[in-house]
């Protein structure tokens, strides 16, 4: 799941959302999603830590010219 790009994680975390509060799903459905949704909730945490690193460094490579 690591290689899954930000905007679809989003997604996926939208739909786990919605899903989740319907209130339809079983205790056992709802733990599998959530596990999931924490999981895809790390990936872009670490997805936009990257991004943000990177117009740092961008930044700093622009301020010593």
């Amino acid at each position: 799941m690591a290689d899954i790009t930000f905007e679809a994680a989003m997604k996926r975390l939208e739909e786990i959302t919605a899903l989740l509060e319907n209130g339809q799903l079983s205790l056992e459905e709802s733990m599998k999603l959530f596990e999931e949704g924490t999981a895809l909730a790390d990936i872009c945490g670490k997805k936009l830590n990257e991004a943000e690193l990177k117009i740092t460094q961008l930044q700093n490579i622009g301020e010593d010219k």
